[in-house]
This record gives structure tokens, C-alpha cells and sequence, in this order.
């Protein structure tokens, strides 16, 4: 390509740079244009909501970005400055990957979390001895709220790693209760009481209907276990419901007299003293 007025080697050389310019340009306008629609109906294929999104549409952008400059440069004829910079940025990538490892590990983590979705913003999860509300999810971290309202940091591979349990994850969610009363207590009448207790609450669900099964035979009480239903979970509606079903049944219990037993313990022995030779007896006539 030969520019008026300017030698030859100075044309060529404006020539490549305008050529690589409208390439780039080209190649990023293209891939805006027709890849990112792409990405964003794959991430709305699997259900994700916005804020999860964000963070894909952002790695798919940076994608585009080093897609477009990779062609512009070999549509200019820059091979081998292209291939000088491919062999820099392999070992800036190697020595980047042994520094970061950690970081690495927690953005696939990530990634793995956004497309597997174990668990979205506003779900309930228990993982270890932790658990809380998740209130942020990035590529590197997760943001998750307890239920002493303590942020909790925790990196992704933490979560990918572990056994994570999520009781909201499902429309439908079981509790279970031990009732314990004593080994006098009519256990017929007992059950009859916790089951009307749960027939009655509104927020108890009567299909799958509640059960009780007969489950310990401890030391002071018999373990009755009341298992039930819940729809649309949270940690709220758990704890709210099942206080309110335990304290009817606990005033039904009372007016029927029916005894929920505490632990008794019986202590048994002796002193015995030793080594008392030299402990002075009372003198005669002394008090």
C-alpha cells in the first residue's frame, strides 16, 4: 500500500496501522454485535438472573477484545510481532498461573457455581459448621449473611469443595421435632395432640400430611418425633413455624397433663478420708 508523499518503508508501515485499526474495529463491532446476543441467550437459557450474568458477559467481552486484536494484527502482517507477543504472554501466563493459583482456583470455582448454580442470591445454605443467607455472588467469592448478621468472605473453591446444603433449594421443605415426654404419659393422646397441633397451623402443610413416629427411648423421656411439611422455605418461615407449632403443643401437653420431663441425674457414694494420723482429737472436757 503506497501513501502520497511519504518513502516507501514509512507508507507500508502507516499502511499496516491503518489496516490494523479497521480491523480491530471491524472484528470487536462483529463480535458485540452477534456473539454477545449469543452469550446473553445461553445465560438466560439457564435461568440465571442479572447479577450473576454480569460477570460472564464480562469475561465474554474481554474474550472479544483479545479475539479482535489477535486478527488485526495478523490482517496488518504482523506476524512476527504477533508471534513474539504470543510467546511473552505464554510465559507471563505460566509464571501468572503458579503466583495465582489460589485466584485461579476460585474463578473456575466460580464459573462452575454460576453454570451449576448450587445456590443463587437469596438462598438459605449451611456448609461446615456455617450458614447464612448468600447476598453476593462474584467469580471469586461468595458474600453470605448469618443469621447474626455477620458477613461472611468466603472463597469460591470453599463451596465447590464442600458439602453444601441448601433446605430452599426445593417448593418443599420437611421439618422434623422431638417431643419428649414421660414413660406415664399416655403416648396415643401425646400424638393425638401433636398431629391437631399441625392439622391446625396454617402455615403446615397437609399434603404430604404430618407424621409421628416413636424414636427414643432415653433416660427420663420418651422421644416422640414430629415430622412435617412447609412450602415455599426460608430460614424465617422455618423458625417461625416451628415455634409456633412446639409452643401449641407444649400449652395442649400442659392442659392435658402430659409432663415433658428434664434430665435427672442420681449421685451415688462416699467420702473417704485418708491420711488422718495427725488430725488432734478433742482433749477431754473440751467443747
Amino acid at each position: 500500500m503506497e501513501v502520497v508523499g511519504l518513502d516507501a518503508p514509512l507508507a507500508g508501515a502507516v499502511g499496516s496501522a491503518i489496516t490494523f485499526v479497521v480491523a480491530f474495529v471491524a472484528i470487536y463491532l462483529l463480535g458485540r454485535l452477534f456473539l454477545m446476543p449469543l452469550v446473553d441467550r445461553l445465560l438466560s437459557a439457564r435461568d440465571l438472573d442479572m447479577h450473576a450474568r454480569r460477570p460472564l458477559q464480562k469475561l465474554a467481552g474481554i474474550l472479544i477484545v483479545f479475539v479482535a486484536i489477535g486478527a488485526a494484527f495478523a490482517f496488518a502482517g504482523y506476524g512476527n510481532i504477533l508471534t513474539a507477543l504470543a510467546t511473552i504472554g505464554a510465559a507471563a501466563t505460566l509464571a501468572i498461573g503458579f503466583a495465582m493459583q489460589d485466584v485461579l482456583k476460585n474463578f473456575v470455582a466460580g464459573v462452575f457455581i454460576f453454570t451449576d448454580r448450587p445456590f443463587r442470591i437469596g438462598d438459605w445454605i449451611e456448609w461446615g459448621d456455617h450458614a447464612g443467607v448468600v447476598e453476593d455472588i462474584s467469580l471469586r467469592v461468595t458474600r453470605v449473611r448469618t443469621f447474626d448478621n455477620e458477613l461472611l468472605t468466603v472463597p469460591n473453591s470453599n463451596l465447590t469443595e464442600d458439602v453444601i446444603k441448601n433446605p430452599v433449594a426445593n417448593d418443599e421443605l420437611r421439618l422434623k421435632f422431638v417431643f419428649g415426654i414421660g414413660y406415664e404419659d399416655d403416648i396415643d393422646e401425646a400424638t393425638e395432640i401433636i398431629l391437631d397441633e399441625a392439622d391446625a397451623h396454617e402455615g403446615i402443610m397437609s399434603d404430604p400430611e404430618p407424621s409421628v413416629r416413636l424414636t427414643e427411648l432415653a433416660d427420663s423421656y420418651v422421644g416422640l418425633q414430629s415430622r412435617f411439611w412447609i412450602d415455599n422455605p426460608s430460614r424465617s418461615d422455618f423458625v417461625r413455624i416451628q415455634g409456633e407449632y412446639v409452643t401449641a403443643v407444649k400449652d395442649r401437653f400442659d392442659d392435658a397433663g402430659i409432663n415433658i420431663p428434664y434430665p435427672q441425674r442420681d449421685l451415688h457414694g462416699g467420702i473417704e478420708l485418708s491420711n488422718v494420723e495427725g488430725v488432734a482429737e478433742p482433749a477431754a472436757g473440751d467443747d
